[in-house]
């Protein structure tokens, strides 16, 4: 069964303007389902570059490569050719010679200045995360979703997440057997192998670290001294993680430097079901910061770049939303009292005077008040996107 995917219409805008189209995003978030439906009704050829003799050809010889495996096709897909010699100049080649190429990357080395400098202009890139709620409702074929219905799924959702594989699969147990071997195969070849890192074992460590510590302000002392690591080594395998797609970092919000965080972003995981399988924690009840994740996650989805907000005096607001010249705080609890805010949302409001704020809840609260000029609705996570995108 194939699910129809939210970057869907962004593809078809972009298919007439660029030569080269890259899909990137974590390994098996769906990018070669995703394209070998797009390729279906035209003439086409998928290049795998798992396969040394592709590689050795792409490398050495670019005409013989363009004419064995591009020539007379509409348009061919290269699977994970980023990590190609030369790729950048290479590919640069092909765009200029009019060749029609879509790419899958499950690592940002694409995005690297080695291989984006010589695509300026004739590159758009696509991220395709797993499954959003949308989604995976669609893929359970719930077209009725009812608060019961709703709540149910959000927590299979944020309990395994949305790899689609996981998604597909019933059995709890099978979910988490998918969902380790899913983590170690990032480990050991997405970040140990790309990133040259050798020590495996600090590497779990320093990922168990961050699953427990979700949400929390990223602190390099404080990992430093806690992990016994270096800044050096902190840094690496900070990049490594979000280069591979396993955590996503969220900038600080922030126009008062005296009085606001400017510096520490906060951590997530790019799949709360990934980051419960580090943590090793499947509980029946959602916990506040794994509800948290799912819910930036979700906005990011929607093609958000979320931010956090925080103040020296610990006012803090969960994420806040940039959207044509205005600012929406967003506010994310397991359960909401409709027609009451916490003092650190009124603090927002009051600083910032946005015209709109979200208290999303898991229990799906509905109502909605007014502070200060600003309509606060209280929302589930689902109708969070209608809220937005109207």
């Amino acid at each position: 069964m194939y699910v129809e995917r939210l970057i869907d219409e962004n593809f078809k805008k972009i298919l007439p303007v660029y030569n080269i189209i890259a899909i990137v995003g974590a390994r098996q978030s769906g990018k070669t389902t995703f394209l070998k439906q797009k390729i279906m009704p035209l003439h086409s050829s998928y290049v795998m570059f798992d396969d040394p003799d592709v590689r050795s050809l792409f490398e050495e010889d670019i005409k013989k490569f363009e004419k064995q495996y591009l020539e007379g096709y509409d348009v061919s897909v290269l699977d994970e050719v980023q990590y190609c010699k030369d790729a950048g100049m290479k590919l640069k080649y092909l765009a200029d010679k009019g060749r029609r190429v879509w790419i899958t990357s499950s690592s940002e080395i694409i995005l690297g200045k080695e291989i984006l400098s010589y695509l300026v202009g004739r590159v758009s890139i696509i991220k395709l995360y797993p499954f959003s709620l949308q989604e995976f409702l669609n893929s359970q074929g719930q077209k009725e979703v009812t608060s019961t219905i709703l709540r149910r799924s959000v927590w299979e959702h944020a309990m395994y997440g949305g790899y689609p594989k996981v998604v597909m699969t019933r059995e709890p147990e099978l979910k988490k057997i998918i969902l380790r071997d899913l983590y170690e195969t990032m480990l050991l070849k997405d970040m140990a192998r790309t990133f040259s890192i050798d020590d495996i074992g600090s590497l779990e460590l320093f990922a168990k670290y961050l699953s427990v510590n979700t949400g929390g302000l990223l602190s390099y002392d404080s990992i430093s001294k806690t992990m016994k690591l270096s800044f050096q080594t902190v840094k690496k395998y900070l990049d490594a993680m979000e280069k591979s797609y396993l955590i996503v970092r969220v900038p600080p919000f922030f126009t008062n430097r005296t009085k606001e965080i400017i510096k520490q972003s906060k951590v997530y995981f790019v799949d709360t079901g990934l980051r419960n399988t580090v943590a090793k924690e499947f509980d029946a009840e959602l916990k506040g910061n794994v509800f948290e994740n799912y819910v930036l996650m979700e906005l990011i989805k929607m093609g958000f770049s979320p931010k956090h907000w925080r103040t020296k005096s610990k006012a803090e607001v969960d994420f806040i939303v940039e959207k044509e010249n205005a600012v929406i705080p967003v506010e994310v609890k397991l359960s909401a009292q409709p027609g009451n805010i916490e003092r650190s949302l009124r603090s927002f409001i009051e600083t910032y005077s946005p015209k709109k704020a979200l208290v999303v809840s898991y229990r799906g609260e509905a109502g909605s008040m007014t502070v200060g000029g600003c309509d606060v609705v209280f929302t589930d996570v689902l109708r969070m996107r209608e809220y937005l995108r109207g």
